[in-house]
């Protein structure tokens, strides 16, 4: 393989790559919502995360009535982040206190009466982190040019990624630990049973 010239430094471009990917707008997500029925959908955010979303639940098709449904957002305690009721379209917006499981429910409200009622279908775009933020709002404040703009993306997405590295370190020494404290009492809980036998062996020797 050549070696570039001298006084050019070598590109890397496989992290460069790997950044760009990761980089690539999140596409939303459809489903179709029965009567009566409810659906929900999970996700772990981390602390201190901005997460915003956008969400269109459409009317049945050959429906004389428009969507019924209601939409809840909350953690994992059960506290009401968002909620909405007889939602059709609109959007959202919070900011995390901790790393938490988040819930999003969407409960249809239209009967299910005797024939077969057409399905609603509900579109959420909900975007957390890097993706949640308005480049296009900062390069107005701050007066930044095109480039400048995208190397602030960049630089909080590769900001983004090392933080989700160091919380998995810091959980993979959370359950190293675990396992270690676990396989400790498993080896004094051998032998005290252990010696519990042979005390007992004894005694019915004597």
């Amino acid at each position: 393989m050549p070696l570039p010239p001298p006084g050019r430094p070598r590109l890397r471009l496989a992290p460069l790559l790997a950044l760009l990917l990761l980089a690539g707008p999140a596409r939303p997500i459809s489903f179709q919502l029965p009567g009566k029925a409810r659906k929900c959908l999970r996700e772990e955010i981390h602390r201190d995360t901005l997460v915003t979303g956008e969400y269109e639940i459409g009317a049945p098709p050959g429906s004389s009535s428009g969507p019924s449904a209601n939409l809840k957002i909350t953690d994992s305690a059960g506290h009401i982040l968002y909620a909405k009721e007889d939602a059709t379209k609109g959007k959202f917006a919070f900011t995390t206190e901790d790393y938490d499981m988040f819930e999003a429910c969407f409960e249809s409200k239209l009967p299910v009466g005797t024939g077969r009622m057409p399905d609603q279908l509900v579109i959420l775009d909900m975007k957390h982190g890097v993706e949640a933020k308005n480049y296009e709002e900062i390069a107005k404040v701050e007066k930044l040019k095109p480039l400048e703009v995208e190397l602030r993306r960049l630089e909080d997405l590769s900001e983004s990624i090392v933080n989700d590295f160091a919380y998995m370190k810091k959980r993979e020494e959370e359950m190293r630990d675990t396992n270690e404290s676990t396989n400790t009492r498993v080896l004094y809980f051998s032998i005290f049973s252990m010696c519990c036998l042979i005390g007992l062996a004894k005694k019915l020797i004597e």
